[in-house]
């Protein structure tokens, strides 16, 4: 568990028994009230000092954080395979990224939409995934343990799936959740390693942004994950 403001981030124990695996989910920062707007580069930016702080709290340089564009489409990107510093940053049209072993942190911003973790402990392969309406419509977390599986030799049966917070019913019509997990046991998860925190970020807005519950004037939290180097 982080040390450093524990009230600020959340962390859970599937992927806390990931040996060699670290990761955060950066909640909301009430002492950054300029990050309550409906312009994300600019809550991005202010919200960067606490970010920032956190992924270095993790072990990590800020220089190793590698984002995606997130247009709520279904792409998939591998990221720090060799020098992250040659990819462009956040990836465009992406809203996965997949890495093998350390040299990446991967970073994945939310506002309701969910952060979904994907590890495969044997290969050292992870996968973050942000998957809103659209990307759960469009299955990209099943698009992610497909790529796993192509480009590093992934087992499905072997694949831990966390999801994070997000909005969910009835906050929420779509029960994005479920798409999730039903996308995520076609592409051959199972069910077992399949786990889901539970919490509706619309339901607690001291402790999580939502852009739909606050008409998009809000910050963004941020899943992290990556390997100890």
């Amino acid at each position: 568990m982080l040390h450093i403001r524990d009230s600020l981030v959340d962390q859970f124990p599937p992927l806390l028994a990931i040996g060699g695996l670290k990761h955060a989910f950066i909640t909301r920062d009430l002492s950054v009230p300029e990050a309550l707007t409906t312009d994300r580069a600019a809550a991005l930016r202010a919200l960067t000092p606490t970010h920032s702080h956190v992924c270095q709290q993790l072990g990590f340089s800020w220089a190793e954080l590698v984002t995606a564009e997130q247009v709520h489409g279904d792409a998939v990107a591998i990221a720090g395979v060799n020098d992250t510093r040659r990819l462009p940053n956040p990836i465009p049209g992406a809203d996965g990224l997949i890495t093998q072993g350390p040299g990446a942190v991967l970073g994945i911003h939310v506002a309701d939409c969910a952060a979904v973790s994907l590890v495969d402990p044997e290969h050292r392969v992870i996968g973050l995934v942000h998957s809103g309406k659209a990307g759960s419509e469009l299955g990209i977390v099943g698009k992610a343990i497909a790529v796993m599986k192509k480009s590093f030799g992934s087992k499905p049966r072997n694949i831990i799936v966390h999801l994070g917070p997000c909005i969910r019913p009835p906050c929420y019509e779509i029960d994005i959740p479920n798409l999730i997990r039903s996308g995520a046991l076609e592409a051959g998860i199972l069910s077992i390693n399949y786990h889901d925190c539970g919490i509706c970020t619309a339901e607690q807005l001291k402790r999580y942004y939502s852009y739909r519950m606050e008409k998009g004037a809000t910050g963004r939290m941020l899943a992290l994950l990556g390997w100890e180097n």
